[in-house]
């Protein structure tokens, strides 16, 4: 990924919460709006991602360790791109049109939401690995990919997702040693969270590039979901309701 840290780390706006046995914790970001499961409290860096488009957007990495293996969370936030792209295409040269975009689509700053999964994916794989398995995949109904990639060097491993969800980019890395088990616990535990804080889940599959489908009502079906940030208020049934 091509991710520039900034000097200062920062903490969001979070809660870790440990369960389990071997101390993993249920980890909740309010500002970037999702919930994973991490070894330990994860370290919270404030960043910047360069996008297919040359934006350079603000991204967050939450990072944890277990021994030699590795686990992170990238939230990138794309929500900026049109603001950034406007600006850039304001200074490009005349008949530059891969600088310019189009009206409405100055910079091509559509472009670069529409495409940031792909783009996120073959930054990802472009280096020194081989790519062993690419799947669909979908998180609560919010549609993605999943990779799994072998490092040539050290045959390490890693596990990777990519979504988009509320034109945020969140990428999800496992790396574990040659030999060790894949990281199934955290690869699986990613989740997300509504304005409330509260587990979000769709009614149906959620595409970044449609229209949103309706949420599933947790207080008709309070199983739905994933984790509630601490302190986040569920919706309860009403006496009578169906």
């Amino acid at each position: 990924m091509r991710l520039t840290p900034l000097i200062s780390t920062a903490v969001a706006l979070s809660v870790a919460v440990p369960i389990f046995a071997q101390e993993w914790v249920e980890f909740a970001s309010r500002e970037d709006r999702f919930t994973c499961l991490f070894p330990t409290q994860p370290t919270v860096k404030e960043t910047t991602y360069l996008s297919q488009h040359e934006a350079n957007l603000p991204a967050r990495v939450y990072s944890a360790a277990q021994g030699q293996s590795r686990y992170s969370v990238t939230v990138v936030d794309y929500n900026q791109a049109q603001r950034i792209l406007t600006e850039k295409a304001k200074s490009c040269p005349a008949g530059a049109e891969p600088c310019l975009g189009g009206p409405g689509d100055e910079g091509h700053w559509r472009a670069d939401i529409r495409g940031a999964m792909d783009w996120a994916t073959w930054q990802l794989i472009k280096g020194d690995v081989k790519v062993t398995s690419f799947v669909w995949a979908a998180v609560d109904q919010v549609e993605g990919r999943q990779l799994q990639i072998t490092n040539n060097a050290d045959h390490s491993r890693t596990f990777l997702g990519i979504f988009m969800h509320q034109n945020k980019l969140y990428i999800t890395e496992g790396t574990v040693p040659r030999g060790y088990p894949e990281p199934a616990l955290f690869q699986q535990s990613l989740g997300w969270l509504d304005e409330n804080g509260i587990g979000l889940r769709y009614q149906s599959y959620y595409n970044n590039n449609y229209p949103t489908p309706p949420r599933v009502d947790r207080a008709l079906r309070p199983g739905q979901g994933r984790i509630d940030a601490p302190g986040a208020v569920v919706p309860r049934k009403q006496e009578g309701g169906k």
